[in-house]
């Protein structure tokens, strides 16, 4: 491992957490970020946007036209892909890696301009939604317009040869050596440039636990001084989210709902996870919950592939338990593809048979205190079921509202009792509204992935 003679200061330690994060040295750690989380984030849903397959054209501007359908649909927050120019060396494929950067200041001109970027944006505030970025800090493309001129901002070998990132096979990008400050000052400079420059909200940042933490958390405090803004980090410990991010991916949940769907885990699995969580993670950071995005869906199957018929079943599980939830481009469709990663590909948008499903669950999010982000949601109580190992049931309640969910994780028809105890009581289905009386004692007969939600 590089750069393992210095020691790695953070604000928190949770042994056994950062084994995976320390590929590069801290050096020391910051005040706490202005903000913690922007309010605007306590209630949303996230939207990821993949510029280059959403349409024929590929572009910012024909995406444009998509987004009164998002707002009409519930979206609150747009995540893009990078925009940024893709370098040409050593690409992969005929039209590259979004995350091979060649310029951190620049707009892709297969994409548009950096004016067809800003009226994105005053697009996207004008409807009530916001826009985040996707930031790659790790490494560069070969040909970044900073290689020639700061080979020293690069990790270098022995021989003094540019080297790939350690343990990957990214061949098509370049190492950058957080041991040099000027780069570092370079990096959060053109993070500020696009709030400066085109109003942006904030931050998606690709394999966040690659870089330092300290580097994240001066990052964040400069950012914060400019506009206060939402940060998304890509993998990575808790100790991320204590001063530098607001959001880290669920990826522990995500590969248990994949192996429930498999029949290989149960709904006790997905307890042990939240018990889990509440343990390890600061108190008011989000988990972002998901059951597909680019990675899975190009890498590793489609909802389909991956989930079959828990796919919607386990869509719900993800609006209603703490943390944010996650549409990727084409899930409202649908789309049963694996997309290209490294060529055009687009997304069919010709069955949208799902988009009414997903604008439900929004509203449910939207309109229930008690499925807010961070603190301000309920906590998260199990419902006790003499079928633990199929039913996932649980409450949340917070400001007066609350939720009851009953998730049927199985593959089989399942007869169960839930002991609802102080969950009794009258309930709205929040789908049609009609009214449910739920005894003490619950006796239910559920089909195979059939999940049921009730409001109050």
């Amino acid at each position: 491992m590089k750069k393992m003679n210095q020691i790695v200061l953070v604000l928190v330690v949770l042994a056994g957490m950062l084994a995976g994060c320390q590929n590069k040295p801290a050096a020391k750690a910051v005040d706490i970020k202005a903000e913690k989380p922007v309010e605007w984030s306590r209630n949303a849903n996230i939207y990821e946007v993949n510029i280059r397959q959403y349409t024929p054209e590929g572009t910012i501007n024909a995406f444009a036209k998509h987004m009164p359908r998002l707002k009409e649909m519930g979206v609150d927050i747009l995540w893009l892909m990078p925009v940024y120019p893709i370098s040409e060396k050593n690409r992969k494929g005929s039209m590259g890696s979004y995350y091979a950067v060649a310029d951190y200041r620049a707009v892709n001109p297969e994409f548009g301009t950096m004016e067809d970027l800003q009226n994105l944006v005053k697009s996207a505030h004008k409807m009530g939604m916001k826009v985040i970025l996707d930031w790659v800090a790790n490494h560069t493309g070969w040909d970044n317009v900073l290689m020639a001129e700061h080979k020293d901002w690069y990790t270098q070998n022995e021989k003094g040869e540019i080297v790939i990132p350690e343990g990957t096979d990214w061949s098509d990008t370049a190492d950058l050596n957080y041991e040099n400050n000027d780069m570092r000052e370079y990096m959060i400079g053109s993070l500020k440039y696009w709030i400066e420059n085109a109003d942006v909200d904030g931050f998606r940042c690709d394999v966040a636990g690659m870089v330092p933490t300290d580097f994240w958390e001066q990052a964040r405090k400069d950012l914060d001084a400019v506009k206060p803004v939402f940060m998304l980090a890509e993998d990575g410990g808790p100790e991320l989210l204590k001063n530098a991010f607001d959001m880290g991916y669920g990826w522990d949940l995500h590969h248990i709902m994949n192996d429930v769907a498999k029949g290989e885990k149960n709904a006790n699995d997905i307890e042990a996870y939240f018990t889990k969580i509440d343990t390890v993670f600061p108190a008011d950071s989000y988990i972002m919950n998901f059951i597909t995005n680019h990675d899975e869906n190009s890498w590793n199957g489609t909802v389909n592939e991956r989930m079959g018929e828990a796919g919607k079943a386990f869509a719900v599980l993800t609006f209603t338990v703490p943390g944010m939830p996650l549409i990727y481009s084409g899930q409202e469709a649908g789309m049963d593809k694996r997309l290209k990663f490294f060529e055009k590909d687009e997304i069919d948008w010709s069955n949208m048979e799902l988009a009414a499903f997903y604008k439900e669950l929004i509203a449910l999010k939207k309109n229930n205190k008690a499925l807010q982000n961070g603190v301000k949601g309920g906590k998260l109580v199990r419902i006790p079921s003499d079928k633990n190992e199929a039913i996932y049931a649980f409450s949340r309640e917070a400001e007066g509202d609350k939720v009851v969910v009953i998730l049927n994780l199985s593959k089989e028809a399942t007869k169960a009792t839930l002991e609802m105890g102080a969950n009794a009581g009258t309930y709205a289905c929040f789908k049609d509204g009609n009214k449910h009386d739920i005894a003490a004692k619950l006796n239910l007969e559920l089909k195979p992935w059939e999940y049921r939600v009730y409001v109050k």
